[in-house]
């Protein structure tokens, strides 16, 4: 009888889990089980949804004359994102994001804050730092050195829901020529035995 190797320990559920935003360019926190701090800002309240890790990729297959199956297959496009949805649609970092501002501009003065949606939106690149908690044995973080808002879906404002800004955040190549850096505290995978 062939025995099915399982291990509940190496599965996840991201029960729990923020987001952090700095400059571009920012180190990495490097750890998910540690606090970021400054210039690393909190997003706040995530909705239930969670945190969503994109692929996007295209291929060109190649299948020569007479044959019916490709001898080869290249990547023409390969595209990393994070989907989320921001609940704390008050707090300064939210809004710098959801309107490309600076947090500075949106000091108040006399208690109101003002500022004004520009017609021709400019590249707004910066840092994000994204930890995804299992409990105390599972923590995943996701450091991605340039990331930009490419989505923002529309926003409702009604009694029975909570007004959210929905991103869609790509990941674009840093000076290494990398989109994503990975720090995972995970279970270690038991050697396979043939049992």
């Amino acid at each position: 009888m062939v025995n099915i190797t399982r291990a509940a320990d190496l599965l996840e559920v991201g029960a729990n889990g923020g987001g952090w935003v700095a400059p571009k360019g920012t180190a990495s926190p490097g750890d998910p089980a540690i606090q970021p701090v400054a210039p690393w800002l909190p997003l706040g309240a995530i909705s239930d949804d969670g945190l969503v890790q994109g692929f996007e990729e295209d291929s060109q297959s190649f299948t020569p004359w007479g044959y019916t199956a490709p001898i080869r297959t290249t990547i023409t496009s390969s595209l990393r994102t994070f989907g989320l949805t921001a609940w704390e649609t008050g707090r300064d970092t939210v809004q710098a994001l959801q309107y490309r501002l600076d947090v500075d501009d949106l000091t108040p003065t006399s208690g109101l804050t003002t500022f004004a949606e520009t017609a021709s939106p400019t590249p707004d690149r910066r840092a994000f730092w994204f930890v995804v908690l299992d409990g105390d044995n599972f923590q995943r973080g996701f450091y991605v050195p340039e990331g930009e808002i490419t989505e923002r879906s529309d926003v409702t404002h009604k009694q029975d829901e909570v007004a959210g800004y929905e991103w869609t955040i790509t990941a674009y190549p840093d000076a290494a020529g990398n989109t994503v850096y990975h720090f995972d505290r995970v279970p270690a995978t038991a050697e396979y035995t043939g049992s």
